[in-house]
């Protein structure tokens, strides 16, 4: 090949290369240009996203709604609360803009909030206060109550239908809602048939206030159920992390039982490590309350005839926990199950004058049981 031809082929070779390196060159432009044009309008469209967010969801709405923000709410309750009355349109760009202004110190009660308001003055509003209205009832339920007692209260207190109240505590379609409002609270374990009172067990013991001379049920279920929650909250990890317990559900329902067997927070620890040493060695927990709920009825003592009642409530009869709470509980009670007792006791009876005494064998059991009731001790499994 003469020298000629060969400059010929490089000169092609070179030319072809040149032109290979301009079209990736105008490729990686446009690549790179399209990119910028993205992120440009991206930048363009969230920056309208969040600013149409940001604005009042109706300026020429001055309609005002009640809004209940209740103690101990965070700030992603706040802002779902919100949302959902329809006062903002996007909680998740609310809980941003309060991060952002480092704001803090919101008051809990009832306002009265309008679509037409601002960030800045639904803000300023729950940082002071200044919109809250007095309460018109204040109604308190005390612990270890049934749903039954908490419709009586309720009827009394602020002239509910007790019927109808526990009538939407029963209600398949509300159930099925409050378990998607309440993922971390309630489970489908509260639609098992033979469950009682689906609710029963997950109205908080407190004191509410209302500011509406006639709360509706679902007002007031609402209310409680968000008081569960909110206590329930810091608990969660450690319910989790429980190997005695295996849900949400088993422990309130371990929980109602501790709150209606003992009186003081020392003794509530020492029941709940009791209940637990009897679980672990596959014996039944044989608790009267259980039988009381399972027969429906208040009695100042249980009968032996009285532990045969057939029902998954009772615990004379039944496995392990009853199949659910039957009662409400007290936030101690709830730490007593959390953190028993350590102990080796297995059984413990309550004397007339409301103090328990423990034992490690059935024998003593039966001991104390003679002594300070003056009747035999039941069962022995």
């Amino acid at each position: 090949m003469s020298t000629s031809d060969k400059e010929t082929k490089f000169s092609v070779r070179w030319k072809q290369r040149m032109e290979e390196a301009s079209t990736v060159r105008k490729i990686v432009a446009i690549v790179l240009s399209c990119l910028l044009l993205i992120m440009v309008i991206g930048s363009i469209a969230g920056y309208l996203y969040v600013k149409s967010a940001m604005e009042p969801v109706d300026p020429d709405d001055d309609t005002t709604t009640d809004v209940e923000i209740p103690l101990g709410s965070s700030t992603s309750q706040i802002a779902g609360i919100l949302e959902e009355n329809g006062i903002i349109s996007n909680s998740l760009v609310f809980r941003f803009y309060i991060k952002f202004n480092n704001v803090a110190e919101f008051q809990a009660g009832e306002y009265e909030f309008s679509p037409s308001m601002s960030f800045d003055q639904i803000v300023e509003s729950l940082q002071t206060g200044t919109l809250v209205k007095d309460p018109i009832l204040t109604i308190t339920i005390p612990e270890g109550k049934t749903i039954e007692e908490i419709a009586s209260i309720y009827a009394e207190k602020a002239g509910i239908d007790p019927d109808a109240f526990i009538s939407k505590t029963e209600d398949a379609e509300y159930l099925e809602n409050l378990i998607a409002q309440h993922p971390m609270l309630l489970s489908e374990e509260i639609l098992d048939p033979e469950i009682r009172y689906p609710l029963e067990g997950y109205l908080f013991a407190a004191t509410y206030d209302f500011y509406v001379e006639n709360p509706t049920p679902e007002k007031i279920i609402d209310k409680m159920l968000r008081k569960t929650e909110n206590v329930l909250t810091p608990y969660m990890d450690s319910i989790s992390a429980n190997d005695n317990i295996g849900s949400v559900h088993e422990a309130l329902t371990m929980a109602s039982l501790v709150e209606k067997e003992a009186q003081t927070e020392k003794d509530r620890k020492m029941i709940a490590g009791v209940f637990f040493n009897r679980m672990a060695e596959d014996m039944r927990l044989q608790t009267d309350p259980t039988v009381l709920y399972a027969l429906g009825e208040h009695k100042s003592r249980v009968l032996f005839e009285d532990l045969e009642v057939e029902s998954p409530y009772n615990t004379y009869q039944v496995s392990g926990l009853p199949i659910g709470p039957i009662s409400n509980f007290g936030e101690n009670s709830l730490q007593s199950v959390l953190n028993p007792e350590d102990t080796d006791y297995m059984y413990f009876v309550a004397a007339e004058d409301g103090t328990i005494y423990y034992s490690e064998t059935f024998e003593e059991h039966q001991q104390l049981t003679q002594k300070y009731l003056h009747r035999e001790a039941a069962g022995n499994e």
